[in-house]
């Protein structure tokens, strides 16, 4: 809203005092009215809303909806276009004082002096009043002298509705005599027709002498915006066939970003569920599958989509770029496919992309746990349960009851030596118990059978340990019976059922499956060996201990005539029995050796893959870097034309390219790690993804700096820019660039302006910074300054030049006919005309006339059409 311009009426036939004297009478009435007030909040609350409705809210009561100024300030960038300063959120008074502020130094900024408020559109009183008399003027009855009592009757306003849109009413039956009906007739024309909202009220307007002047400005302006803003001609004159032509080949490559855009947005759709998803499969075949499947997409799938994706942004700025340069509005794609959506649709697909290969690596690793866990605990379930068959038979026997007294002492020795086998297994089971917790743990998938066994096992134990004890306490009631039996027998099974159960014991650790990753760990298994083997002469003494304590029972019995086969009655164990363990666990020994020998050279194989990667990743990580390097030096050099540096970016692109097989190989030598289950290299600090990142952020680089040049050589020649002087503005962006990362911050970029001759003012350097830095980031790039610079120093075609060649053509009539144009322009572009220039809505004009400047205005982003 601007300050409102008073003016002086004059009137003939010497009433102009009287006239004068009644004016004052009715502003003195309109000052003590409540109902003049009451028109004025109705009046601007509807003004405001008719603007802020752009926006998506409204006001209900402007004197207190405007208090905290938040509204205020979104008017006001509804009515300029502009952004405000960011609001305080706060609901303190000095945080809507703050506010109401920022919205008042915004207008002082734009040089409104704040005197008193008035409509935005009638600045220009005396305009607003010609303009409104040309348009009435042919009309009878219509004589508009001022802003209140021309307008009471409503013919004026439906004269302007009949001049700017004769098909909306017949202004011919209307009647002076009837001005509700003509006022109401115009309020609701406008309101559904040329979306001016109903601002004033009929009654009110009749019923008031002198109804409100700032109210009917206010109106009438809108009517003067709606009709006005269309009738102005802004085209070059003898570009329109150079204009439609750019046009036609700007619309498709629109289509075309379209196209790619949605394909490639569709497949990132598709793909990022896949990647999102860590449900672990059942087995280590499928898991593995799953990291195949990862594998093709890293190396087949997603670079195509990597080029695409580089393509396309180079796509939207060789178009931006183009339209930039032909003057044209900026390109705007469909809602959801901006290079800003992309971009954050693919930092999506990598977010997920991020950390799948390792989770595919750690579920292997824990499959591959889980099934050496489920085989240890197969084994030595097996190996236990077979040990406690037929035990409980035993325990249960009563046969203590009829044995005679050294019956009875042997069988309680045998007891004896039984519990110190009993006491050997409990480790045994522990280790089964613990093995099936750590599967529950680890989410065994066929757990339920697992758990089943491993109660079945320790419910056996429970029952063995009761029956054991309950068996002692029967074989003790019963020793007080007994006499001590042959010391000889005693022995025998003392001796031999803790080397009976060091022998088992042996060969189970014997056949024990192991899991390494790395030669040290080998090494630990062999060390171990080795001491186990240490012990074996010293288990050999007490094998041959035991067998010369049973070869002197033998001499005892066969001296006392005793069968040879007689049975030890103090022990299960016979000396066969122990004889045939000894021998299997010799022969386990070298065994053993063998598999640790085997995995030796196993851990050394992978090694040598370890080794082999890191060679090769450890020239190709510098490599890339060093291009990177020089691709960044190659951009910012002035020597040389921009051809020159196109080549030379080519022969880059071109080394690049070829260097892909080194990169191949790379992958080939990691997928033979992976595959041998290799998740660690201490040889090297690059893994494959840095590698892969490194690799495609160098393809990316290379496309689009030559993209960069490639536009520059474009604006060059588009403009006709020349060398020098775009090697002047590289050497003063390279001069301000005070980081050398490609950008100037704010205050370097205004030196460089001053140095280059621009004599900056606060709002003048606020208007090139939304210029260059749209996005106010604080930065600006070297491309922004580019086109900057460019704008500023070549010709650039406008719409005035293409209305006035339309006009040349129409034979200066404000239309033109589908006839003109096939004559006057070649068919295809004659056709393009005809199917988008809109009918022409202006009086007089014959069937199917054109509206060229609509059309014209549209084409540089200056309607809505």
């Amino acid at each position: 809203m601007m300050t409102q311009i008073e003016t002086t009426v004059h009137y003939d036939n010497g009433y102009e005092d009287e006239y004068m004297l009644q004016e004052e009478e009715w502003d003195r009435d309109m000052l003590l009215d409540p109902a003049w007030e009451q028109q004025q909040r109705k009046t601007f609350t509807a003004w405001c809303n008719s603007h802020l409705r752009k926006a998506g809210t409204q006001i209900e009561n402007i004197e207190e909806d405007f208090r905290n100024g938040l509204k205020l300030m979104l008017l006001l960038e509804v009515i300029s276009g502009e952004r405000l300063p960011k609001p305080d959120r706060g609901k303190m008074r000095f945080h809507k004082i703050a506010n109401v502020n920022k919205a008042l130094e915004f207008i002082t900024s734009k040089g409104v002096k704040l005197v008193s408020i008035g409509a935005e559109e009638t600045s220009a009183k005396e305009g607003l009043l010609l303009w409104c008399q040309r348009k009435t003027a042919p009309y009878r009855n219509v004589n508009v002298q001022n802003f209140h009592v021309s307008w009471k009757d409503g013919l004026a306003f439906c004269a302007l509705i009949h001049r700017h849109r004769p098909d909306l009413l017949d202004f011919s039956k209307l009647n002076k005599d009837d001005p509700l009906g003509n006022l109401n007739l115009a309020f609701d024309i406008a309101e559904k027709h040329l979306d001016i909202p109903k601002m004033l009220d009929a009654e009110d307007i009749i019923n008031t002498p002198k109804p409100d002047e700032r109210a009917i400005m206010t109106y009438v302006s809108c009517f003067y915006h709606a009709f006005a803003g269309a009738e102005q001609a802004e085209t070059a004159a003898n570009r329109i066939c150079k204009v439609l032509g750019v046009n036609q080949e700007n619309e498709k490559l629109m289509e075309e970003y379209e196209r790619l855009a949605s394909e490639l947005l569709e497949w990132i759709r598709r793909t990022t569920p896949w990647l999102e998803n860590r449900t672990p499969e059942k087995t280590m075949a499928e898991m593995q599958r799953k990291l195949e499947d990862f594998r093709d997409y890293r190396r087949q799938h997603k670079p195509p989509k990597v080029q695409e994706k580089c393509q396309l942004e180079i796509n939207f700025n060789t178009l931006q770029t183009k339209l930039r340069i032909s003057n044209r509005p900026a390109f705007m794609p469909s809602e959801g496919k901006m290079v800003s959506d992309i971009t954050s649709a693919w930092q999506g697909l990598e977010q997920a992309e991020k950390g799948f290969e390792e989770w595919l690596l750690t579920e292997i690793r824990r499959l591959e746990r889980l099934d050496h866990l489920a085989e240890k605990f197969r084994q030595k379930a097996t190996n236990h349960e077979n040990w406690a068959s037929g035990k409980e038979l035993i325990l249960i026997q009563k046969d203590y009851e009829t044995a005679t007294l050294t019956e009875v002492r042997a069988l309680l020795r045998k007891h004896e030596a039984f519990e110190s086998d009993l006491a050997a297994h409990q480790d045994r089971v522990e280790q089964i118990a613990a093995i099936a917790q750590e599967l529950n743990e680890l989410d065994y998938h066929d757990i339920a059978s697992v758990n089943l066994r491993c109660q079945s096992i320790c419910d056996l134990w429970d029952k063995l340990g009761t029956l054991t004890q309950k068996r002692r306490e029967a074989l003790e009631r019963a020793e007080k019976l007994l006499e001590t039996i042959d010391q000889l027998f005693l022995e025998f099974a003392k001796r031999s059922a803790p080397f009976n159960n060091w022998m088992e014991g042996a060969m189970e650790d014997l056949q024990d499956m192991f899991i390494v990753h790395t030669i040290e760990e080998v090494q630990s298994l062999i060390a171990a060996h080795e001491q186990f083997k240490a012990t074996m002469p010293e288990a050999d003494a007490e094998r041959q201990a035991i067998l010369g304590i049973h070869n002197e029972v033998q001499k005892i019995s066969q001296s006392y005539g005793i069968k040879a086969n007689i049975i030890n009655p103090y022990s299960t164990i016979t000396t066969e029995e122990l004889l045939n363990k000894w021998e299997k666990v010799k022969k386990l020994v070298p065994q053993r050796d063998g598999s640790l020998q085997e995995e030796m050279a196993r851990q050394h194989a992978h090694e040598r893959l370890r080794r082999q990667f890191a060679a090769q990743a450890n020239l190709i990580g510098p490599w890339i870097q060093a291009r990177m390097e020089e691709i960044g030096h190659c951009s910012l050099e002035i020597g040389g034309t921009l051809e020159d540096q196109m080549t030379q970016l080519k022969q880059m692109e071109h080394v690049i390219i070829a260097y892909k097989p080194n990169i191949d190989k790379l992958e080939g030598d990691h997928q033979l790690i992976q595959e041998s289950l290799v998740f660690d290299n201490k040889h090297t600090n690059y893994t494959m993804e840095h590698i892969r990142v490194g690799w495609e952020l160098l393809l990316t680089t290379i496309a689009r700096t030559i993209n960069e040049i490639e536009t520059q050589i474009l604006t060059r020649d588009a403009k006709g820019i020349s060398q020098q002087q775009m090697n002047e503005f590289r050497s003063s962006f390279n001069h301000f660039d005070r980081k050398k990362n490609g950008a100037m911050e704010t205050d370097d970029f205004r030196a460089c302006l001053i140095s280059m001759g621009y004599d900056l003012g606060e709002v003048e350097f606020a208007r090139i910074m939304m210029l260059v830095d749209s996005n106010a980031t604080g930065i600006v790039s070297f491309q922004s300054f580019i086109d900057f610079m460019t704008r500023e120093t070549a010709d650039t075609d406008t719409a005035d030049q293409v209305v006035a060649s339309f006009r040349i053509l129409a034979a200066d009539k404000p239309y033109i006919l589908v006839d003109e144009l096939r004559r006057e322009l070649p068919p295809e572009q004659a056709e393009y005309c005809i199917m988008r220039m809109p009918p022409y809505k202006g009086p007089g004009a014959p069937p199917g006339a054109l509206d060229y400047t609509a059309f014209s205005t549209a084409l540089y982003g200056e309607s809505d059409l």
